[in-house]
């Protein structure tokens, strides 16, 4: 519980392995330690997740932040009863995670137990995947197409390369 009686929201980081989810919760970690920002420097080496990992953000509230693996993706549904928002990553850079990504993503957005909670769509490493293709963006987070067949709205943005956590 976190001041006033009140529980501590809970954000799911979800997307497929590799996406860059469990880079991104130590860097955002970083940026909002109690004694300031700390200096990011080169990104830390990291591991898949197997499982969930918890991190604590020191936002004007504390918010935890529950990623889950990939590999989990069959199981994720028993954790969104306990989420207040969403994050999902996708790495931009990969054509075949995006094409992964979207078939997640879709199964995500549809799922009852998240009709009202707010979903963030985050393309990561964006510029690593414009350099490889003509039309940079094109069919990602430009196009809410993606997410067109889902029940729900969801907001997207991109992160350009170089990102602060990307590796």
């Amino acid at each position: 519980m976190a001041g006033a009686g009140r529980a501590v929201p809970t954000c799911l980081v979800l997307g497929v392995a590799g996406g860059g989810k469990s880079l991104l919760a130590r860097r955002l970690r970083q940026l909002s330690a109690e004694e300031g920002p700390a200096e990011l420097g080169e990104p830390p080496a990291t591991l898949p997740t197997v499982g969930t990992n918890l991190t604590d953000l020191r936002l004007p509230r504390t918010v935890t932040l529950r990623e889950l693996g990939g590999c989990m993706g069959p199981i994720w549904q028993s954790y969104y009863g306990e989420c207040s928002a969403l994050l999902f990553v996708v790495d931009a850079a990969d054509p075949t995670q995006v094409s992964s990504s979207c078939v997640q993503l879709l199964a995500v957005l549809s799922a009852a137990p998240l009709a009202a909670v707010p979903v963030l769509i985050l393309f990561n490493k964006m510029l690593a995947w414009a350099v490889e293709t003509p039309e940079p963006g094109a069919g990602l987070a430009g196009e809410p197409a993606l997410w067109a067949d889902a029940d729900r709205p969801a907001g997207a943005v991109t992160c350009p390369a170089p990102c602060p956590w990307r590796r």
